[in-house]
C-alpha cells in the first residue's frame, strides 16, 4: 500500500466539506433563491418554486407514513403533468426509487415491469386507468394505487384507493428531506423497450442524475430566464434528466399532456418558450404543420432532438420557422443524452443542406461524460478516424447506469473492458465526431420509441398461417422508421395483410404494429440465417 502523503493527514471528509450529489438539492435551492418565481405552468395554473418544494415534501412525507423508504419502488404512469415533476423530487426524498412508466406500453409489458420492479406504490393518471387496471390484473402483489385526477384530463376513471391531492394532504411540508445517504444510492428505475425478450430495468444513481442534469443545462444553455416546454415525455430517461436540469437552472417548466402542433405553437408564443426537446417526429410534425397552426415568435427556440437523425429537410424547415436544432445521442442506459453534435463556428458559412448533414451527426461526448468513442468489438481499440471504419459506440463515466436490475448476465455483457457497449454501429470522422451507421441489434426507432423486431416476430410466428417472419425498419417521413414485416405463409394456408395487422394489434401496443406486410420467401444464408440486410434494402424500395 502506498504511504499516506501530506495531503492525507488531518484532512478528513466531514459534513462540512462533503455532501452526496443529488438532484433533490436543485429544488431545495430553487425554492430558497426563487421562491415566488413560476416553476410550473399547466394550463391556466401557475405554481411557484416554493409551492413545488412544499408539495414534493408533502409527497415524500405521505409516502414515509405509508411505510415507503430506502430501496422501495414507486411507479408512476402519467403524461407530462405537475405530479410527474413532483414525483421526481418527492419519491427520492424518501430514499425510494422512482419508476416512470412508458404510457404507450400495453398491459402485458406494464404488468411485467410492475412485478419485476416490485412496485409498492403506483400513481396513475385517470386517462391511463384502463391499461393500468389491465396491468394490475396480471400481477400477484397489488401496490397501493393513487389516482391523479388532473384538471386537464379528458377521459378515464378513478381506480385507486386514494386521490393524489388527498394523499398529499396526509404529508407535512416541513418533514426533513434527509436522503440520499450516499450518492451511489439508486434514484430511478427505467425500462428499455425489450430489445431481447422482456424489458430490462436500467438503474440510475443520484450522482449520475445530478451530473447529467448539469450536462443538459450547460449543453443547451438553460438559464434562470429560460422557459422549457415539455414536448419530450418525462418517462423517457426521466425526461432525459431535464426534469432535474430545468430546476437546476431555476427556469420554468411548461407542461404538455400530448403533442399538438397548434397548441405547441400557441404555448411557445404565449409563454416565451426558449427550449424544448423531442424525437425527430416532433420536429417533423412542427415543421410540416399547417400554416394556420403556426405562429411567429420573436425568440429563437433551441430544440434538442435524439434518436434517428432528423432528415435535412426537417432541419431546414425548423430553422426557417425560428428554431435552432441541436442533435443529441444517447440511450436509456446513459441517462438519455451522452453525446452532442457541438456547433462549430465555421458551420455558419455552410449552405443549408451541408449544415444539416453536419447537425445530423451524433457528435462528441457530453461535458459530464468521461469518454465516448467508436471501438472495434474484437480488439476494443478505437477505430481509425476516417469516416469509414465501422465499430461500436462505447461510453464510460459517471452518467452510465449502475446496471440492469436483477439481471447480472445482461449487466456483465454490457460492461466489458471498462466500457459500456451500446450496440450502435458507427464511424469516427477526422474531427472526432461520431456518426451512427447501423445498429448491431435490430431495434426500430419510431417516433423516439425503441421497438424490438424480435418482439414483433414472436407475435407473427404465433399466427396460425405464418411459417416464417422477419421484421426490419423501413424509413418513414413522419416517424423516422416504422416496422415492416416480411412473411412466408404455411403451405395451404391463407392470410391477407389486413389479417396479419389485425392479429398484431391484438397482441402488441399500437405503435409496434407493422405498417406493411410483404409476403415472400425470406432470403437466407447458406447456414439458414435470414438476411435482414437484404430485407432492409427491399423495405427502402417499397412504395409508401
Amino acid at each position: 500500500m502506498k504511504p499516506a502523503t501530506i495531503y492525507d493527514q488531518d484532512l478528513a471528509q466531514s459534513g462540512a466539506n462533503f455532501a452526496p450529489l443529488t438532484p433533490i438539492s436543485f429544488l431545495r435551492r430553487a425554492a430558497a433563491v426563487y421562491p415566488d418565481k413560476t416553476a410550473i405552468i399547466h394550463g391556466r395554473a401557475h405554481t411557484t418554486y416554493r409551492v413545488m418544494w412544499e408539495r414534493s415534501c408533502r409527497l415524500a412525507s405521505a409516502l414515509r407514513r405509508r411505510g415507503i423508504g430506502r430501496g422501495d419502488t414507486v411507479s408512476i404512469l402519467a403524461p407530462n403533468i405537475p405530479a410527474m415533476l413532483e414525483a421526481h423530487y418527492g419519491v427520492p426524498m424518501t430514499g425510494a426509487v422512482l419508476n416512470s412508466l412508458n404510457v404507450r406500453l400495453d398491459a402485458v409489458n406494464l404488468g411485467f415491469i410492475l412485478e419485476h420492479g416490485e412496485a409498492k406504490v403506483l400513481l396513475v393518471d385517470r386517462e391511463l386507468s384502463a391499461v393500468a387496471r389491465a396491468a394490475l390484473d396480471r400481477i400477484e402483489s397489488r401496490p397501493l394505487v393513487i389516482d391523479i385526477d388532473d384538471a386537464l384530463a379528458e377521459d378515464g376513471e378513478l381506480i385507486g384507493e386514494i386521490d393524489y391531492e388527498a394523499f398529499l394532504a396526509e404529508g407535512e411540508p416541513e418533514d426533513p428531506a434527509d436522503e440520499p445517504a450516499e450518492e451511489w444510492q439508486s434514484i430511478s428505475l427505467l425500462y428499455t423497450s425489450g430489445t431481447t425478450g422482456n424489458p430490462k430495468g436500467c438503474v440510475y444513481s443520484h450522482r449520475g442524475a445530478y451530473l447529467n442534469a448539469f450536462g443538459n443545462m450547460i449543453t443547451i444553455g438553460l438559464v434562470q430566464e429560460s422557459v422549457y416546454l415539455w414536448t419530450l415525455p418525462m418517462f423517457h430517461c426521466d425526461g432525459w434528466t431535464f426534469t432535474w436540469g430545468v430546476t437546476a437552472a431555476g427556469a420554468t417548466h411548461v407542461c404538455l399532456r400530448k403533442v399538438d402542433p397548434a397548441l405547441i405553437y400557441r404555448l411557445i408564443d404565449e409563454h416565451g418558450v426558449t427550449h424544448m426537446c423531442g424525437a425527430p417526429v416532433v420536429l417533423s410534425v412542427l415543421g410540416h404543420a399547417p400554416e394556420a397552426a403556426k405562429s411567429k415568435f420573436p425568440q429563437t427556440v433551441v430544440v434538442a432532438t435524439g434518436g434517428a437523425a432528423p432528415p435535412s429537410a426537417v432541419i431546414e424547415a425548423m430553422e426557417a420557422g425560428g428554431f435552432r436544432v441541436t442533435h443529441l445521442y444517447g440511450l436509456t442506459e446513459c441517462y438519455g443524452p451522452a453525446a452532442v453534435c457541438a456547433w462549430q463556428e465555421d458551420w455558419d458559412g455552410l449552405d443549408a443542406r451541408t449544415r444539416a448533414a453536419r447537425i445530423a451527426r451524433q457528435g462528441v461526448r457530453y461535458l459530464t461524460l468521461e469518454q465516448a468513442t467508436v471501438a472495434d468489438p474484437e480488439t476494443g481499440k478505437e477505430v481509425p478516424r476516417d469516416g469509414q471504419s465501422l465499430g461500436e459506440i462505447v461510453l464510460a463515466g459517471n452518467t452510465v447506469m449502475k446496471g440492469y436490475l436483477k439481471n447480472p448476465d445482461a449487466t456483465q455483457a454490457a460492461f466489458r473492458g471498462g466500457w459500456f457497449w451500446t450496440g450502435d454501429l458507427a464511424v469516427l470522422h477526422q474531427d472526432g465526431y461520431i456518426e451512427v451507421k447501423d445498429r448491431s441489434k435490430d431495434v426500430i426507432i419510431s417516433g423516439g420509441e425503441n421497438i424490438s423486431s424480435l418482439e414483433i416476430e414472436e407475435v407473427l410466428y404465433r399466427h396460425p398461417s405464418v411459417l416464417e417472419a422477419a421484421v426490419v425498419a423501413r424509413p418513414h417521413e413522419k416517424w423516422g422508421e416504422r416496422p415492416c414485416a416480411f412473411v412466408t405463409l404455411k403451405d395451404g394456408r391463407e392470410a391477407s395483410a389486413g389479417d396479419i395487422k389485425a392479429f398484431c394489434r391484438e397482441h402488441l401496443a399500437g405503435y409496434k404494429t407493422p405498417d406493411m406486410i410483404v409476403f415472400c420467401v425470406l432470403p437466407k444464408t447458406s447456414t439458414g440465417k435470414i438476411q435482414k440486410f437484404a430485407l432492409r434494402e427491399q423495405a427502402k424500395a417499397l412504395d409508401p
